[in-house]
C-alpha cells in the first residue's frame, strides 16, 4: 500500500544554506521531531511529524542545505541521494518543499530549475517574505510560478501565522492523488546544464521580480564595520572575549544553586543511609561523581547560546570571511572557521560540519585539528582547576582574572590548531594549494526565540543523557576500583590506598611523574578517555573516598591543598591537547573512512599533551611554583 493510500505522506525540505529551512522545519513540526544520523554516515538526519488541519499525517525530513545536486560534499551527497531515492535505508520523498530566501533568489532558483530534472512533485516556498517586502522587493508570485512551472507560496517561519498559507497548501497537496500533483508541476522542460540553469534563473528573476528603487542598506552599513579588516577583527575578538567571560560570570549563580542541591542531597543520603558501602556508593560514587559534572551545565548552555545566536544572526559567515586570511596562512580553507568555531561547543558536530568543505585535503586537515579547539567537555576540568588555583579578583578593575585565564586557554587551543594545520600543509600534504574562498553572506536576521530555546533544550538533554549513561557508568567503575579490596583490619592509612584504583594509579604514575601527575590524576585519566568530564567526576569520587564527606563537598579546596600550582598548570596544559574523548575519535574514524587518521590524530594529540604538560611543569618548577 502506498503512502498516498493511507494518507501518510513523506515530504522533504530542501534548500540552500541560510534560507531559513530549519526554522521553517521547527515551525511546522514543533516538538514532534527527532535527530539522528543517516545509516553509515555522520550526516545529521532531522525528521518530524506534521498533522494537517484535515487530519492527515505528514512525515517531514529536513535535508542538509545544498546549492545543487552535484554532490561536491557529504552534505550535498546525502541531500542528492535522498531526493533521487538512492538510499537503501529509506524511500524517496513523495513531495519536495523547496525553501528559498525571498531576499536572495538567484542561487535558490537555480536549484529549483535543477530539481525539475528529478521529475518529483514540488512546491517552492518563498521564506522571509516579510523582509523582502520591507526592502521593497516586488515578487509577482503568479508570474514566477508560470515561468518556473512550479506552484509558489510565501512564508515567514519566525512569525506567528507566518506559515498559515503554506499549511493550507500542504493540506491541499496531501488531499490529492500523487499522479494529479505530478502532472500539475511540470509545465516547462527541465534544464540539465548548470550554467544554462543559472541563465534561466536570471531570466526568471528579471521577468518576475522587481528590485527596489532604493535598496535597504542596513546590512551594508553594519558590514562596513564588521567586515573591515581592522574594526571587524577587533569586534570578533571582543565578542569571543565577552563569550568566555560570560561562561564564568553569568553561570555562577546557577552553578552555586546546583552545587548546593547536590551537597544537600549528599548530606541527606549520609543521614538516611547507615555507614558502609551503600552509603559510600550513593554519596561518593553517584552524587559526588555525577553531580560534579552536572554542575557545569549552565556554563555549557551559555556557550551554546552564544553560538546559536551567532548562527541565527548571520554573523558566522562574516566571522569565516574575516578569518579567511589568517586561516589561509595556516593552510586552512576559510570555510573551516565555522566547523572550528562549532567545535567550541563539541568537536563532534564541528567535525561533522566539515562536510561543507569541498576539497578533500582541506576537509581532512580541519577534521584533524578540530579536537584541539576547546570544547564544552573541557569546561568542567578548566573550571575546577581555575576556581581552585586562580584568585577570583578583578584585573584593571573590570575584567575577571579567572575569565582571562579561561580566554587564554581557548586562545592556546585556537593557535595550536592553526600551528598543527600549518605543519601538516607545509610538510606532509603534497596536493595543490587551497582553492579561493567563496562564501555567500546571508542577511542579518533576528534569532527566533522558540528555535533558540528548542536547540538549547536539545543540547541540555544530550548533556544530561551523557551524564546519566557514560559518566554514570564510569562512576560506578571508579567507585568500585576505589573501594575494593577493603583495607585490612587495623590499617591506619586511608582505605583507598589499598584499592585497585591506587594499584593501577601507582603502576601508571612513573610514566606521568615527569609531568607532575600523582596517582590520583593517573587513575582519573583512564576512564576520562570515555569523556573528558569523567576525569573531574573521577577525581571527585577518588578524593571523596579518600577524604570523607568534607572532600566530597569541597573538592576544589581539596585539590588546592594536595596539588602544587605546577601540577595544576601541567594538567591544564595536558587537557588543551589530550585526545580524551572516545566519541570524537569514533566520529573521525567514520568521517575519514578508516582507522588510519583516527590513530594519527590520537597519537599526535597524545604526544602534544605530554610535551606541553612536561614543559609547563618544568617551567613552573623553575619559577618556584612547585
Amino acid at each position: 500500500m502506498t503512502a498516498t493510500e493511507v494518507n501518510d505522506w513523506r515530504f522533504a525540505l530542501v534548500g540552500t544554506p541560510n534560507s531559513g529551512k530549519t526554522a521553517l522545519f521547527n515551525a511546522l513540526t514543533g516538538s514532534r521531531q527527532k535527530v539522528a544520523n543517516y545509516a553509515g554516515v555522520t550526516v545529521e538526519r532531522k525528521t518530524g511529524v506534521l498533522h494537517t488541519a484535515s487530519g492527515r499525517r505528514i512525515d517531514l525530513v529536513d535535508l542538509p542545505g545544498t546549492y545543487s545536486l552535484r554532490g561536491r560534499s557529504p552534505d550535498e551527497e546525502i541531500a542528492r541521494d535522498v531526493i533521487l531515492g538512492r538510499l537503501t535505508s529509506e524511500a524517496a520523498p513523495d513531495f519536495l518543499l523547496c525553501v528559498a530566501d525571498a531576499t536572495n533568489l538567484r542561487v535558490a532558483l537555480r536549484l529549483v530549475i535543477e530539481l525539475k530534472r528529478v521529475q518529483r512533485p514540488m512546491l517552492l516556498v518563498l521564506n522571509m517574505i516579510d523582509i523582502a517586502r520591507r526592502r521593497g522587493i516586488d515578487i509577482d508570485l503568479g508570474k514566477l510560478s508560470a515561468e518556473l512551472g512550479v506552484p509558489v507560496v510565501t512564508s515567514t517561519a519566525v512569525r506567528r501565522g507566518g506559515i498559515d498559507d503554506l499549511l493550507r497548501r500542504i493540506d491541499e497537496v496531501a488531499s490529492q492523488p500523487a499522479a494529479a500533483i505530478a502532472e500539475s508541476n511540470w509545465t516547462t522542460p527541465a534544464i540539465a546544464d548548470l550554467r544554462a540553469a543559472q541563465r534561466e534563473a536570471d531570466r526568471v528573476i528579471k521577468a518576475a521580480v522587481g528590485e527596489p528603487a532604493r535598496p535597504d542598506t542596513w546590512t551594508t552599513r553594519v558590514d562596513a564595520v564588521l567586515l573591515h579588516p581592522v574594526a571587524g577583527m577587533v569586534a570578533l575578538l571582543v565578542l569571543l572575549f565577552v563569550m568566555f567571560q560570560a561562561v564564568f560570570a553569568w553561570a555562577q549563580p546557577a552553578m552555586d544553586l546546583i552545587s548546593s542541591g547536590f551537597d544537600a542531597l549528599g548530606a541527606l543520603s549520609a543521614t538516611i543511609l547507615p555507614d558502609g558501602l551503600l552509603q559510600s556508593f550513593i554519596q561518593n560514587g553517584v552524587i559526588s561523581g555525577v553531580g560534579s559534572v552536572i554542575v557545569f551545565l549552565p556554563q555549557i548552555l551559555i556557550l551554546f547560546l552564544f553560538i546559536l545566536l551567532l548562527e541565527d544572526l548571520g554573523y558566522m559567515a562574516r566571522a569565516a570571511f574575516l578569518m579567511d586570511r589568517i586561516m589561509g596562512g595556516a593552510g586552512l580553507h576559510g570555510r573551516a572557521f565555522i566547523p572550528l568555531l562549532s567545535s567550541f561547543a563539541c568537536a563532534i558536530p564541528g567535525i561533522m560540519a566539515t562536510r561543507v568543505i569541498d576539497n578533500k585535503r582541506d576537509r581532512l586537515t580541519t577534521i584533524m585539528v578540530a579536537p584541539l579547539m576547546t570544547c564544552s567537555a573541557r569546561i568542567p576540568v578548566y573550571t575546577l582547576i581555575i576556581s581552585a588555583f586562580v584568585p577570583n579578583r578583578q584585573v584593571f578593575g573590570i575584567l575577571g582574572l579567572q575569565g582571562l585565564v579561561m580566554f587564554g586557554l581557548y586562545a592556546i587551543g585556537i593557535f595550536s590548531a592553526l600551528a598543527v594545520s600549518f605543519v601538516a600543509n607545509h610538510f606532509f600534504w603534497r596536493e595543490s594549494a587551497t582553492p579561493p574562498f567563496m562564501l555567500e553572506l546571508p542577511d542579518y536576521k533576528l534569532p527566533q526565540l522558540r528555535s533558540v530555546l528548542m536547540n538549547l533544550y536539545q543540547r541540555a538533554m544530550a548533556f544530561l543523557k551523557r551524564a546519566g549513561t557514560t559518566i554514570f557508568s564510569m562512576m560506578i567503575l571508579i567507585w568500585f576500583l576505589a573501594s575494593f579490596p577493603r583495607p585490612p583490619l587495623g590499617a591506619t592509612e586511608p582505605a583507598i590506598d589499598f584499592s585497585l584504583a591506587a594499584m593501577i594509579g601507582r603502576w601508571i604514575e612513573p610514566v606521568l611523574a615527569p609531568i607532575g601527575f600523582n596517582w590520583q590524576i593517573s587513575v582519573a585519566l583512564i576512564p576520562g578517555m570515555a569523556a573528558r568530564e569523567v576525569a573531574v567526576a573521577s577525581l571527585g569520587t577518588v578524593y571523596a573516598i579518600e577524604g570523607g564527606k568534607e572532600a566530597a563537598e569541597q573538592i576544589g579546596q581539596v585539590l588546592a591543598g594536595k596539588w602544587s600550582l605546577a601540577t595544576a598548570l601541567a594538567l591544564l596544559a595536558w587537557y588543551i591537547f589530550a585526545p580524551q574523548c572516545a566519541s570524537t575519535l569514533a566520529v573521525i574514524k567514520r568521517e575519514t573512512g578508516g582507522w588510519r587518521w583516527m590513530i594519527v590524530t590520537f597519537l599526535y594529540m597524545l604526544a602534544l599533551a605530554y610535551i606541553a604538560a612536561f614543559i609547563t611543569y618544568r617551567i613552573a618548577l623553575a619559577l618556584g611554583w612547585g
